[in-house]
């Protein structure tokens, strides 16, 4: 029986992103399957901290297993803003046009541009916490470029490549993503933890 897991969003590019790098080894569930409709609290100063306050918010609500993350774009020379406040940089309207306009306008001028996205994911099994860390290095790009990804994907090149996340194929990026090296550890968790039945002779 394949194990069920609810991921604490309702954010489709996030469900969609997950879902194909789970592969459907496991179900996936979002809030509103489980019928939460309620806004998660995410007053964390951390990354680490948020990601456990919103798993923590659904077993505790919902007693069930399930899992959160929480990931953000630290740019070095901006003492590695926006960071935790990543979705709101330009205000609690989480615009991410306005994020990324926002960014470049503080970028303005800068020549070092170093940044790194990181993923945190909070898992939660019979009420045990584990936690999971994805971390991809690059640099911030001079304009947007590309039209796929979400967030900040436009202006991020990672290390190694002249395309940012939003000019590559869903493939490309989850194999290097910072959530796709996060969710990578927590899959090869829960193989671990939940082995395939052996096949009786």
């Amino acid at each position: 029986m394949m194990h069920q897991l609810v991921f604490a969003t309702n954010n489709s590019h996030k469900l969609r992103e997950l879902g194909e790098i789970l592969k459907g080894e496991f179900k996936l569930l979002s809030l509103n399957d489980i019928s939460c409709y309620e806004e998660i609290p995410e007053t964390g100063d951390t990354l680490e901290a948020n990601a456990s306050q919103k798993s923590f918010y659904i077993w505790d609500h919902f007693h069930t297993d399930c899992f959160s993350d929480d990931s953000g774009l630290e740019v070095l020379v901006l003492n590695n803003e926006p960071g935790v406040h990543s979705a709101r940089y330009a205000g609690e309207g989480r615009n991410s046009d306005e994020n990324v306009s926002k960014l470049l306008a503080e970028m303005e001028g800068k020549t070092n541009r170093k940044a790194c996205f990181r993923c945190v994911i909070s898992l939660i099994l019979q009420g045990k916490e584990y936690l999971f860390e994805g971390r991809v290095d690059g640099e911030i790009l001079l304009q947007r470029q590309g039209s796929e990804g979400f967030g900040y994907d436009p202006v991020f090149c990672p290390e190694g490549y002249s395309q940012s996340f939003a000019e590559m194929d869903a493939l490309l990026k989850n194999s290097m993503s910072h959530r796709g090296r996060a969710v990578a550890k927590l899959v090869k968790f829960l193989d671990e933890a939940y082995p395939p039945p052996t096949m009786q002779q």
